[in-house]
């Protein structure tokens, strides 16, 4: 893309006001002024492209890694607002700011947001580690989907109705029934005759249903504030999704080394290796999703990928690209699967073996990636 597209003049939009609530002295009721002079200076020097990770252990590997430098003269190396460090360098020869969200849809959303409304930015990239629904794809294979979706946004339907009865609020607009629900009857456990209880109704289960909806968004784009739109799939750049193709058949970490307890003393410890039966590989797919729960259980993972046909199920990427949909940036992620979710040869989460490598994986897709923006 051109060094141009979506740029921001530098004295337009957040900037002038930045330097204008600095004139006025009424930036400290913000944050302090000294922060508010470093933006505007920061920004002189953009755009720049978002790097957004979710947790600490997911960034560490891209800031070690060769292909990313700390600035060092015209930038300071991070700056520190609203409890987020924004960290500056280049990756190849984009200049980035990176920024660590933090867990769940809510943090996620807040610190893209605050990204995109205080930096020059002139897009997104979101990498880190997920779950996998697909039985197809191995942990360490890196996920990157065209569509996501909220999937924890939902309609509770009450006790006694069903499918055919309209769900509250729907007939005002703000609900819907297009998107199909998780009916809890489907998954209750049969009693000592080996048959579900049975209420008068006819339902089985008093949690009944859950009904999938959309996000409201407000796209700045629209010039009207307030014009509500909704949204489901959210895809990412079509050009960026593009390159992506261009990673196909990059080389991934296979092996994991690990300390495990020794067996001569209480106090060995040595090293284990650990290695998936294949090379990972990158996977461009149609769809992952996103909600504030952690999926560790094969029936609900089996749900997602039946219903909705995901392949990466996180806890953060939706959020994000949400964000970018309704500012109008260029959006795309990147996930390396680290356990099959619930499920798995393992008779634990694999997440807590092979974390570590998924996250190199995600670092490793996302710098050449990057690189080729």
């Amino acid at each position: 893309m051109s060094a141009t597209h979506g740029r921001r003049p530098f004295l337009g939009g957040v900037s002038l006001l930045l330097l204008l609530a600095v004139s006025c002295g009424a930036a400290a009721a913000v944050f302090p002024e000294s922060t508010a002079r470093a933006i505007g200076r920061v920004n002189q020097h953009g755009p720049f492209l978002g790097v957004v990770v979710p947790n600490a252990f997911e960034m560490e590997p891209l800031l070690r890694s060769p292909r990313f430098s700390t600035a060092k003269s015209r930038l300071p190396p991070y700056l520190d607002v609203a409890g987020k460090r924004f960290r500056f360098g280049t990756i190849g020869e984009q200049k980035v700011v990176i920024v660590m969200t933090g867990l769940g849809m809510l943090n996620s959303g807040v610190t893209t947001q605050l990204l995109l409304t205080l930096f020059d930015v002139k897009g997104i990239v979101h990498f880190g580690i997920a779950g996998n629904a697909d039985p197809d794809r191995q942990i360490g294979d890196v996920a990157v989907p065209r569509y996501w979706a909220h999937t924890g946004l939902w309609n509770w339907q009450r006790y006694g109705d069903g499918p055919e009865n309209e769900l509250a609020l729907e007939s005002n607009g703000d609900y819907t029934r297009k998107l199909g629900n998780l009916n809890f009857t489907d998954y209750t456990v049969a009693n000592k005759n080996g048959r579900p209880a049975r209420s008068a109704g006819g339902r089985s289960n008093l949690l009944n249903a859950v009904w999938y909806q959309p996000e409201e968004v407000f796209p700045a784009s629209s010039g009207t504030p307030e014009s509500r739109g909704h949204a489901f799939w959210v895809p990412v750049d079509a050009h960026y999704y593009d390159l992506s193709r261009k990673l196909e058949g990059l080389e991934l970490e296979r092996c994991i080394v690990a300390a495990g307890n020794g067996t001569d003393t209480a106090t060995t410890t040595r090293k284990r290796r650990t290695c998936l039966p294949r090379r990972p590989a990158v996977a461009r797919v149609e769809r992952g999703c996103s909600a504030s729960v952690f999926v560790d259980n094969a029936a609900y993972r089996e749900f997602l990928r039946s219903r909705f046909r995901v392949t990466p199920v996180d806890m953060e990427t939706a959020a994000v690209a949400l964000v970018a949909k309704q500012q109008g940036k260029p959006f795309i992620a990147v996930r390396a699967l680290s356990d099959l979710a619930g499920g798995g040869a393992a008779g634990s989460n694999e997440t807590g073996v092979f974390a570590p490598l998924a996250a190199q994986n995600a670092v490793t897709v996302a710098v050449e990636l990057i690189s080729l923006l």
